[in-house]
Formats: C-alpha cells, structure tokens, sequence
C-alpha cells in the first residue's frame, strides 16, 4: 500500500501544487518531518504507524487527515478490555491514536462504502459520486443482475426436533446465552448452504451456465468469481466442480485458443482451471491445506488471474479478492454468500471495471440477495441520506442503562478495578462476577441490560463528543464482567460448538434440494435485470429505507 501510494502522489506532484510529497516511514519520521513546518507538504502514511507511540505529533489546527476506506481502521476509536491470568490489558484501536496524535486536525474521509460510524467520526457526507453517475460518465459499466435461487425444502418434524434437542441441552444446564449463540449461528444458513445435495445442484448449473457463456462468447476472456458463504463450503462446492469435470483440475500452460508470446511464456505458470483463494487453517484436512499453498502462492494466483492468457479462468472465493481486487476483464460474478450494505455494494463492484468488448457485468446469485441488493444500491445512491436520528436514539439507551447498571452495582465497591493495578482490576472483576452471580434472577437481570447496552453502543462507539471517558470505562468494566459470566455458566452441559455440531447434522437431514430455479425475467434478456436502469432506479426510489441502526440492533 505504501509503494501504491507514493507512485501515484509523486506522480502528481503538478496537480497537487505542492513539490513535497514524501512516504512516511515511521511515526518518528512523520514527527521530524512535521516538527519546525507552518504549512505545506503532502506526507503518505499507513495508519497502523501511528500505534508506535502515543506521544502528540503536531496540535496546530492547519493539519488536513486525509483517510481512505473510512469504514474500517479509520473509525475504531473504541477501547478493548482484554483478561488474562496476569491481568487487565487496555488497547485501543488505530483511529484513536491517529486522533490523539492530530486533535486539531481536520479529518477527511474517502470511501465508496461509507456506515454510520463515518458519519459519526467525520461529519455529514460534503460531496458523493454515486455508482449510477459513474455507469452514465462510462467510468464504470453497467451491472445485470440474474436471479438463480437454489430451492430449498425443510422438514419440519424435523425442526421439530432441533427445537426439541435445544430444550433439552437447557434442562442438562446449558446456560440460555449459549443455545441463543448456537441458534444464531446454525441459522446464520452455513448449514443449509452447505448442504451436499445443494452443492451438487449448484455446481451442475453452474457449470452449464458457465459453459454456455464461454460458447455464445458472452465472456470477453472467461474469467468468473464464485462467492460461497465459508472455507469448508467453497471446498466441498470446488470437489463438486471437479467431479462434475476433472479437466478443470488439469494443470495447462495457457488457456484454450491463446497464442503465447515469448513475454507471455515467461508470465504464465502452468495451471489448473479453477482455483481455491483462502488462507490454510492448521486444522484442514492435509488435502485442503495441499491445495490452498502459502501466502506467496497466494500472490502468485492473484498476478495469474490478472493474466488474460492464463488457464486459470474460475476462483471461488469466501472473503479474500472481494475488495480492492480488480481485474478489469472479470464481467461474471456468482454469489452464494449472505451479504449486505457495504461488503454486498463491494462485492458486486468487481464486475464493473472498464474492459474493450466488456458491455457488462453479471451478477449471478444463487442465495435471494435481491431485497439486500435493493436496500444498499438504495443507500450507495442517495446523497441525502445522511439520518443521525438513530445516533442520537442509541446514545440515550446506552447512558440510561449505564444509570440501570450504575444503581444494580451500588451495594459493589468497583474502586479496585478504576484505580488499582492491573492484577487488583481482575481480582475486581472476578468478584463482580460473583456479585452478578448471586441469584439466577440477578444474573439474567445483569446479562440483559448489558446484551442492550452493547448492541446500542456498537452503533454509537464512533461519536466521539457522545460519551466522556469515565463513561466510556464503565461501559467496558460491565462488558468485561459479561464476558466472564458468560464463561463460568457453562457448567457440564454441552458448549455452543457442541450444540451446533449436533444440530448441523439434524439440519441436513430437515433439508431436501429442489434444484436450481430461475427467480426473475424481466430486462431485455431473459432472466436479466440491469440494475442502474431509470426504471430500476426508479422503483429503488420507492423503497422506505430500513432504519439500518435498528436493523443492525434485531
């Protein structure tokens, strides 16, 4: 990121009217650099340099942070509370350091994906180039959407069953906390899209559909990405793929058709048609963990896919390549995956990048991302949406739950943990664990007022003005004694891993595939839609927008 960065600003140093442009390589090198400077200078950093140290760099007010991705490491400039059997360890997130270094800095955030923590941590949006005006100046092409749902049936004695089992697990003493974390994780649809007669009826539609683009020429270089929702799924969805055609596993020089160069003969690696793109797990069966390759076969894939020639044409990914990965000739896009908001919007824009003869990307989903694709192709396009109702909403549930918790611990002496060492904080927290613990009436008490404090404190972290320091420590003392309690009532009966173990099994058998069917035909092909058409966007128009916040706290 650094060498991307300095190439292209030194690059533009006309355009930018300023002849120091210069990389930063460490924080001490940003502060000499800043030291005995009034004005002037373009300096190119990493965020994650300012965790070198906390000493302040520059409180003059003439200072401009630019930041780019203000969604992520730009925004966290929350606290993390972390025990162990030494003690209390306090950290803190990238942001945090980055503001306390600059506090009179005017900070300026860049993202094509902005949340309300941007909003929150740099102020109302001041200008936006949505995707529709970029499809209209042809800076991007147009997205087609195509709708190929995989039907599913459920059995629903035996959801009964799973229903069943779980009142069981409760009656053996497994704490209510930990059959809602393995509800909520075996409805997270893992199972069900990783079901093996689902895989299959995928990957045989798939492949003919693949196929009959490459043949009518509907590809301009037969490049496609496949999106499966795990690891473990895209693995038993690629050995579907192969044994529907092994000649996809065969290692060729270059791809059908091509004439190699003698350039081209030194930049192509012989390779298998499709790919796997995912970090190895220590725990991958020893096939799985061949196949995958280290960090620089990694890099080797990526530079391989980005070659037109290369007989690597299909990468199932899970996570890697869905952002900031862009192949300008890639104009299909398969997803199996449940996204939403910003990672849905990033995910379909790989398809969208300039290409001669490329008209088109096509989004293929597999999954019903229709409603989700709606809701954030209708909050990526309008300027206007700028709501802080909900901000505001969730600050206030946060302080009176505070003043709930403050009341509930007002027979507790809590000094130990703000003012003691950090072995006393932990002594502290343990013992307001078993204050907690006293009856199972106070502990549920305890348990809900802090599961609603953190759903609406996640919302509201970024606003910096919202809560004061001492607030902000109360809020991380009461989730840091959550997280013990939460540990010591497990007791004998089965854990969430083992819960969901069982219940993946019984899952599989309540499933029966009905195949692949075609959910949408409209637009000018048949089951195609383009999705920055006036009359789609028009009917986008239309859609109440969710209050996110709120979606995000159900």
């Amino acid at each position: 990121l650094d060498d991307q960065l300095s190439e292209q600003f030194i690059n533009a140093k006309n355009y930018i009217g300023d002849q120091v442009v210069q990389t930063v390589t460490s924080r001490a090198d940003l502060r000499e650099k800043l030291q005995g400077r009034n004005s002037g200078g373009v300096f190119l950093t990493t965020i994650h340099k300012f965790n070198e140290d906390t000493d302040l760099l520059s409180n003059r007010n003439n200072v401009i942070c630019i930041s780019d991705e203000a969604h992520r490491s730009q925004i966290n400039l929350d606290q993390k509370i972390k025990t162990t059997e030494e003690g209390v360890k306090k950290s803190y997130g990238f942001a945090k350091h980055l503001h306390d270094s600059l506090p009179n800095a005017t900070y300026v955030g860049f993202t094509g994906t902005p949340v309300d923590a941007t909003l929150a941590v740099f102020g109302k949006i001041v200008d936006s180039y949505t995707m529709t005006e970029s499809v209209k100046d042809e800076i991007t092409v147009k997205l087609v959407y195509e709708g190929r749902s995989a039907k599913m049936v459920l059995n629903n004695q035996q959801l009964e069953e799973i229903e069943a089992y779980y009142d069981n697990c409760v009656r053996e003493g497994a704490s209510e906390y930990h059959v809602d974390k393995s509800k909520q994780q075996m409805t997270g649809m893992s199972t069900i899209l990783g079901d093996p007669d689902r895989l299959e009826a995928i990957a045989k539609d798939f492949v003919e559909h693949y196929e009959k683009r490459v043949a009518e020429g509907s590809t301009v270089k037969g490049k496609a990405m496949f999106v499966s929702s795990s690891r473990y799924v895209a693995y038993d969805f690629y050995k579907q793929l192969i044994k529907l055609r092994p000649e996809w596993a065969e290692v060729l020089t270059h791809a059908e058709g091509e004439e190699l160069s003698k350039k081209d003969k030194k930049e192509i690696m012989p390779m298998e048609r499709v790919k796997m793109i995912m970090t190895r797990g220590k725990d991958d069966p020893k096939e799985l963990y061949d196949v995958l390759g280290d960090k620089s076969y990694r890099k080797t894939l990526d530079t391989q896919f980005k070659n037109p020639k290369s007989n690597f044409k299909i990468a199932i990914v899970v996570d890697m390549w869905l952002t900031g990965f862009d192949v300008p000739f890639l104009d299909t896009i398969y997803i199996d995956k449940p996204l939403q908001k910003h990672n849905l919007i990033q995910t379909i824009s790989r398809v969208n990048r300039k290409f001669s003869g490329k008209n088109k990307g096509l989004v293929v989903d597999y999954i019903g991302i229709k409603k989700s694709m709606n809701e954030a192709l209708a909050m990526y396009n309008k300027e206007e949406e700028q709501n802080f109702e909900d901000i505001k909403h969730s600050i206030t549930i946060v302080k009176d739950h505070l003043d709930l918790l403050t009341t509930y611990f007002h027979k507790f002496d809590t000094t130990a943990y703000f003012k003691g060492t950090s072995l006393e904080q932990l002594k502290n927290l343990n013992d307001a664990s078993e204050f907690v613990l006293t009856t199972e009436e106070s502990k549920k008490r305890f348990m809900d007022m802090v599961k609603r404090l953190k759903s609406a404190y996640d919302i509201c972290c970024g606003d910096e003005e919202a809560f004061t320091q001492s607030q902000k420590d109360h809020i991380h003392y009461y989730l840091a004694i959550r997280t013990i309690v939460f540990k010591l009532t497990k007791g004998n009966a089965p854990d969430t891993e083992q819960m969901n173990a069982r219940v993946r099994e019984m899952v599989k058998d309540a499933l029966q595939s009905d195949g692949i069917e075609e959910i949408l035909k409209v637009g000018d092909e048949e089951g195609e839609e383009e999705i920055f058409s006036d009359e789609y966007l028009r009917m986008l128009e239309n859609i109440k927008m969710p209050n996110t916040k709120i979606q995000m706290l159900q």
